[in-house]
């Protein structure tokens, strides 16, 4: 018997591989190579490849399709309707799956609705991706990017609030919420309690 809930218009292929405390909502379509961890949520209308890893307490909402190559640290949150790609030049007349780019989404990400990550990018632990936004290079930790193609704003907290700090240079700052305090240095943000 399965450790995680199904609903029953989700289809799991054999060999899928899906974490206790998950749920797995409406029109859910898991293929069978998928690693998805524990407590993850895939909202309704999901898709995940064959090739993809979704880590602990992953939140995957409405209408994704996480695709092969893409790969999601522990906390990911994906927000509705929100595109990953896996192909840089897709052609339909020109078969191109071995050259699937990888993507990975390391801890606490938010990919904001409608987002769309462009592929072989690494998007920092804690960034924040604005909805709308669209990512076509990599996004350092903590960094808040909105816009088309995504500009850096500003810089977020793990609670995700905006943090007080220049884009660019350096600067300290705390948390409202938790009291943890942030130091920008050369340009890259760091917790440091």
């Amino acid at each position: 018997m399965a450790d995680y809930q199904a609903h029953p218009s989700a289809i799991v292929d054999d060999g899928a591989f899906i974490g206790e405390g998950s749920r797995v909502w409406h029109f859910v379509h898991v293929c069978g190579g998928a690693k998805i961890g524990k407590g993850v949520s895939l909202g309704q209308n999901v898709f995940v490849g064959n090739k993809v890893t979704i880590g602990d307490k992953c939140k995957i909402q409405n209408n994704v399709s996480v695709y092969d190559n893409v790969h999601l640290e522990e906390g990911v949150f994906c927000g509705p309707s929100m595109v990953f790609t896996n192909v840089y030049n897709p052609r339909s007349l020109i078969e191109r799956k071995n050259e699937y780019r990888d993507t990975l989404v390391k801890k606490g990400a938010t990919l904001g609705a409608n987002c769309t990550i462009v592929c072989g990018v690494t998007i920092g632990e804690f960034a924040f991706v604005g909805a709308g936004a669209v990512i076509n290079k990599d996004v350092p930790a903590y960094a808040l990017m909105v816009g088309v193609p995504a500009k850096q704003v500003g810089w977020m907290s793990e609670f995700g609030e905006r943090l007080n700090l220049p884009v660019t240079g350096e600067g300290e700052a705390l948390c409202q919420h938790t009291g943890d305090r942030y130091i920008l240095k050369n340009n890259l943000l760091s917790k440091v309690s």
